[in-house]
């Protein structure tokens, strides 16, 4: 898998064996809205609720923007899933590393999701497998948290199947679809990675 040392804003995608995964750019912000547009009923029971300015081209552009900067001041990485042989513009999936922290915590959250037509393939287990390990090797983390809904089944499978362990349970932790919700917390650890020291 790439490791990259540049600047977030400069380095190139990741790829696998069927997918590219693109860093956040401004210019994203089409292929994101209609992403979002497209599985809004899908993602509904999983994100929180959207105020309806959110699907407002020129609303969403700036959020993009937003997400962009932080992704260049190093709070978050921010990547889109494509196919490999995929038109450009196509977006079928979102992978999140927010709340970077540094030593000696070296932690962020994962966040992630994807398209409904293409549920059921491996997609999202492949696309994180590489997301992770460039976290892991690039930006050091020694800590990768990630929570579900407790009835996301396909969620804990996912994150079952690249060794996040179950660590906790939280009451009333997140407003997902309009209100508060539990859920699971879980945690990747790498106990072999040094400490950072730059």
């Amino acid at each position: 898998m790439l490791k990259i040392n540049a600047p977030w804003s400069l380095q190139a995608p990741l790829a696998t064996a069927r997918l590219k995964l693109l860093p956040l750019q401004s210019t994203h912000a089409d292929a994101l809205l209609a992403y979002y547009r497209r599985n809004a009923e899908h993602l509904k029971p999983w994100d929180p609720a959207r105020p309806a300015s959110f699907w407002e081209p020129v609303v969403f552009a700036k959020s993009v923007q937003a997400w962009v900067q932080n992704c260049e001041n190093g709070l978050a990485v921010r990547w889109l899933v494509q196919r490999l042989d995929a038109a450009v513009d196509e977006c079928i999936g979102c992978v999140n590393f927010s709340n970077i922290v540094g030593k000696p915590f070296q932690a962020c959250t994962l966040g992630y999701s994807l398209d409904h037509a293409h549920t059921g393939r491996g997609y999202m287990q492949e696309a994180l497998a590489a997301a992770i390990a460039h976290m892991q090797q690039s930006r050091h983390m020694h800590r990768i948290m990630a929570n579900h809904l407790p009835h996301n089944a396909k969620s804990a499978a996912t994150l079952a199947a690249l060794g996040f362990e179950r660590e906790g349970y939280a009451r009333d932790y997140l407003q997902i679809d309009g209100r508060w919700q539990d859920h699971v917390l879980t945690a990747l650890t790498t106990p072999e990675m040094p400490p950072d020291l730059d």
